[in-house]
């Protein structure tokens, strides 16, 4: 059977390698904070290229922690892309700061930095809030354009806030995802390209005084000792079982799997190249994709529906990233900001569909889900 993301398969590959590894922190005692966590921070800041990695309970609570570091609040802008989880957005409001939506790249499906350029411009203009910082999501495993996003930040002093969460482990050039914005951060929920057993996140940085501040926060804003409380924080720390997996994984994602996910995309694009009505995913030349997802985009909605239904009908998993964007998101309608610019978003929400897409999708399945594909396409 085929699987959207299949984390049995994972487990069976690495199955001795994590029981033991959970078994020795079974044994030691060391349940939070312990030294697998030390180890594992040690070694993703190492990967990324950074020189701190701090870790705790969730991606979102990573946001956070970072939106908390800069010491993002009241009356402050921070512009989110349009096409994105909602985790990216919710922390801006949970700091109490505005968020301002942005449309993305068509292509890419990342934040289009044209169009955050006339957002910053617009709020400049208007005079009433202070843009402070930017929030740029790495999209189904494609890093954002940051040469780019990197002049505007500058041009009107913001801050470039990282989610990595989909594109830990991609590239442009010989730089990996989480080493880009000024602040970085990751999840390790169980689908993304490194996923734990449950919740986990990371936040990573160069900056000594933001990761001592890191460290703080995530225990309750503690001083010398969890007793000695010098800043109103939070409680989100990553446990040492899921320490002690991920550090397992981290070796297999090194190893193969980017190689294995990228073949798997090759296979897809290679399959699927000569069939019209189809807009496959865009790699930019010096970029590197972690493909978290393999996305394709159709001319219309009841295309995509009608081929995810299809492929539903043939046992094969299929998922829509995202059907409701940012800006429709009930929650954040007291936030009454243009959304007139925001077409690129609102058609992808309408077209794109992901195919299955993990290291250990056979050749034979994925050419079942492209011939089920193909069916539906050449039938209509």
């Amino acid at each position: 059977m085929i699987k959207f993301r299949d984390l049995q398969a994972q487990y069976q590959h690495l199955k001795q390698q994590i029981d033991d590894a959970v078994t020795n922190v079974m044994t030691s005692g060391g349940f939070i904070l312990g030294k697998e966590v030390l180890e594992l921070e040690k070694r993703l800041a190492e990967y990324v290229g950074v020189k701190h990695c701090v870790t705790c309970a969730n991606g979102t609570d990573a946001l956070q922690l970072a939106a908390m570091t800069l010491n993002l609040g009241k009356d402050d802008i921070v512009f989110v892309p349009d096409f994105t989880f909602f985790s990216s957005g919710e922390i801006v409001s949970l700091v109490g700061a505005i968020p301002v939506f942005v449309d993305v790249d068509r292509r890419s499906f990342n934040i289009s930095p044209e169009a955050l350029e006339k957002a910053v411009e617009a709020i400049a203009i208007e005079g009433k809030y202070k843009p402070k910082a930017v929030v740029a999501v790495d999209l189904f495993g494609l890093p954002a354009p940051y040469p780019e996003l990197r002049k505007v930040c500058n041009k009107y002093d913001l801050a470039l806030i990282e989610d990595s969460a989909q594109g830990f482990g991609g590239r442009i050039g010989n730089k990996v995802a989480g080493s880009f914005g000024d602040i970085a951060t990751t999840s390790f929920f169980p689908a993304k390209p490194l996923g734990c057993y449950g919740d986990g996140g990371a936040v990573f940085t160069d900056n000594d005084k933001w990761a001592d501040i890191l460290r703080s926060l995530r225990v309750h804003g503690k001083g010398d000792n969890k007793y000695d409380n010098v800043r109103i924080g939070m409680n989100s720390r990553l446990d040492a079982i899921q320490a002690a997996i991920l550090s397992v994984k981290l070796n297999a994602f090194e190893d193969y799997e980017l190689d294995a996910v990228n073949q798997v995309a090759k296979r897809y694009n290679e399959m699927l190249a000569d069939i019209e009505g189809l807009i496959l995913p865009e790699i930019p030349e010096g970029y590197y994709s972690s493909y978290a997802q393999y996305t394709i985009v159709l001319n219309n909605q009841s295309k995509r529906d009608g081929l995810q239904e299809h492929l539903k009908s043939k046992n094969i998993p299929s998922m829509v990233y995202y059907p409701k964007p940012m800006h429709s998101q009930q929650a954040f309608a007291p936030y009454n900001f243009d959304t007139e610019c925001l077409d690129v978003t609102k058609k992808l929400s309408e077209t794109v569909l992901s195919l299955p897409m993990h290291p250990y999708l056979k050749d034979e399945q994925v050419a079942e889900v492209c011939e089920a594909v193909r069916y539906y396409m050449t039938a209509q």
